[in-house]
């Protein structure tokens, strides 16, 4: 029988790294093993399928008589296996070798796992430029899939955006084959057979259509496999691989930097630019820059292949698309995503670093791809990163535990363009709350932050590494009397920052001082972290953590000198402490997410230091972070 409706039906599935054992779990109860059942039971009814290098490893040790199942529908020719890159990554953020390393490794698991390599992959997000295809070709990829959107991108309409087309760089082919996210949708909504039915009635008579159906969300799976079944005097059932090998003739077309649409929280489609993420979401530049500079220390390991191959593998795994987009698992806004994302990197650089003695450094280089140099102090046991903008500290790895204190998330729809940082500079008017200095505040508040700090110090001697930045007075702006000096050195795993605050008016001036620090946890529940209060003759506990994430929470501050933070789940401890009595406050910040309940973004300390100043006259004073464990 001839059809002249072609359907690749597909299954497409992934946990990223982070996620828990009862995520992946529960995945493989509702979806993994129901799909596969089902196919078992409707042999006419062919599949290509995908799971992610990290859920395949999952299956291995969780459930290998899965691979079992998969094992017979390969042999029976009823099942193709997608290949790609094995931690799902954002393929066009990777290096050429990164890329090629990572759809390698995965074409060897799934050749050693199930005796068949991949001729095909996936490509997560659908994230496309065009050189992506020399890419593919020399991996050994004949052919992937694109959205019927990007089709019509590429200058594809009418029923030219339903036929595999190929496509080119540097004189390497690919074949693309196109997907409908609609259809598949419709149906999941409708039911299979309607949709289907209704699809291929509107097709012109002598054409074919040839589309790639990959549904999500399909709760009775038996149900759905049964109204394909209905389907099969009208439509054929085929694999990529086997409908690949019989196209001739096909056109060509190049398809523009695109992928697929993200849908935001608040129900706002995202930007369909691969890279775009890492403008949307100053986190995810931040972990892009530290995944670019993690591989430039990586590669310039010599001589020890192990080693380099070790920490290319602790790179690829923070590359999963995840911790740079908002995805349907919570995707960059999950603090256990991004961490897994910042352990696998310092895992990297631990492995590159020499052995032997490490010669803390302080280096300036622009770290986060911005056109200025940031600050890097390295040393044996901490990473201490710092800003221009702000003269404020952006990274903080702590690395006996591989983690970034400052891995912090701000909620969806945040104006911020830039990440929540450690001594970030407020200074604001008599009277008002530290509430206040985030709002419009009618000329009440100077945000030090948004301003650039003059680097004024760099010392790069061993045993004396400091920098320092000034912020002038500006007269003319609220509080611009006010000039800021701040020398950070980094010592014994405690990072100093000395302050000195000059009143550069003409008249005494009365106003407070908050450097404020966002710090990020595992969580702020008590299983997580307990908080004390430090003075000079006491340690106390602050008032209990909630027991589960349900709101951000204000605590109020007084008269103390610092704050303990024990971190339960790194059996870590961190201090923040000041030479002179502060108050202020501390909050958990913590907002919704859709399907995700409330989230974490981070511990905010705001602690406040009243001031009166002469002209000419200056405050001085130090506050330190230190780790210990």
């Amino acid at each position: 029988m001839s059809f002249s409706l072609h359907v690749i039906l597909g299954s497409h599935n992934h946990l990223p790294l982070g996620a828990s054992e009862e995520e992946f779990e529960d995945l493989y109860r509702k979806r993994l093993k129901p799909f596969v059942v089902a196919l078992n039971s409707f042999p006419k009814i062919q599949a290509a399928l995908h799971y992610s290098g990290v859920l395949l490893h999952w299956i291995e040790k969780a459930h290998p008589e899965f691979f079992m199942l998969i094992e017979d529908l390969i042999s029976r020719k009823q099942v193709e296996l997608l290949g790609g890159g094995f931690y799902e990554p954002l393929l066009p953020l990777l290096s050429q070798s990164d890329k090629i390393g990572q759809i390698e490794m995965f074409t060897t698991y799934i050749r050693k796992q199930f005796g068949k390599r991949p001729r095909g992959c996936w490509l997560p997000a659908l994230a496309w430029e065009q050189n992506l295809a020399a890419v593919l070709d020399a991996c050994g990829m004949g052919y992937t899939f694109l959205g019927e959107e990007q089709f019509i991108r590429a200058g594809l309409s009418g029923e030219a955006r339903f036929v595999p087309c190929i496509t080119e760089d540097q004189g390497k082919l690919v074949t693309i084959f196109p997907l409908s996210s609609s259809l598949a949708a419709d149906a999941v909504r409708r039911g299979a057979y309607q949709a289907l039915e209704g699809f291929h009635r509107e097709i012109p008579a002598g054409t074919n259509r040839i589309i790639g159906l990959f549904p999500a969300g399909a709760e009775d799976i038996e149900r759905f496999f049964e109204d394909l079944s209905r389907c099969e005097a009208f439509a054929e059932f085929t694999t990529p691989g086997k409908f690949f090998r019989s196209l001739p003739g096909l056109g060509r077309a190049y398809f523009p930097a695109s992928a697929e649409a993200e849908p935001l929280p608040a129900g706002i489609q995202g930007t369909v630019l691969p890279r775009q993420s890492l403008i949307r979401y100053p986190e995810a530049n931040g972990l892009y820059a530290k995944m670019v500079f993690t591989q430039v220390f990586a590669n310039q390991l010599r001589g020890d292949r192990s080693r380099k191959r070790t920490a290319r593998e602790e790179l690829w795994k923070a590359q999963g698309a995840d911790a740079f987009r908002y995805t349907a698992n919570g995707g960059i806004y999950r603090g256990a995503v991004r961490s897994a994302a910042y352990r696998a990197l310092l895992e990297a650089e631990k492995t590159a670093r020499e052995k032997g003695v490490f010669i803390p450094s302080l280096t300036a280089f622009d770290f986060d791809l911005d056109g200025e140099d940031e600050y890097l102090f390295q040393d044996e046991r901490i990473n201490c990163y710092i800003k221009s903008r702000g003269g404020q500290v952006f990274e903080f790895d702590f690395l006996p535990r591989s983690w970034n204190y400052l891995d912090t998330m701000e909620p969806p729809g945040s104006p911020r363009t830039c990440r929540r940082a450690a001594f970030e500079d407020f200074l604001i008017a008599p009277g008002l709350s530290p509430e206040e200095m985030d709002a419009d505040s009618c000329g009440q508040v100077r945000r030090c932050g948004e301003e650039w700090y003059e680097p004024f110090v760099v010392d790069k001697v061993r045993q004396k590494q400091r920098a320092g930045f000034r912020l002038p007075s500006r007269p003319g702006i609220p509080l611009g009397f006010a000039e800021i000096e701040k020398i950070y050195s980094l010592k014994k795993d405690s990072l100093q920052a000395g302050y000195r605050i000059s009143n550069r008016g003409s008249g005494r001036e009365d106003f407070s001082f908050i450097p404020r620090l966002a710090l990020a946890f595992p969580g702020p529940e008590e299983r997580f972290l307990r908080i004390f209060k430090l003075s000079s003759d006491a340690r106390l506990p602050l008032e209990p953590g909630a027991e589960r994430l349900d709101a951000s929470r204000d605590i109020s501050l007084a008269d103390i000198s610092g704050l303990e933070f024990r971190d339960l789940k790194n059996e870590a401890i961190l201090t923040f402490s000041s030479k002179i009595v502060f108050s202020g406050s501390l909050r958990q910040v913590c907002f919704p997410l859709e399907g995700l309940g409330t989230v974490y973004g981070y511990t905010s300390i705001a602690p406040v230091y009243r001031l009166s100043l002469a002209p000419g006259e200056s405050w001085e004073t130090e506050l330190s972070i230190k780790l210990s464990y």
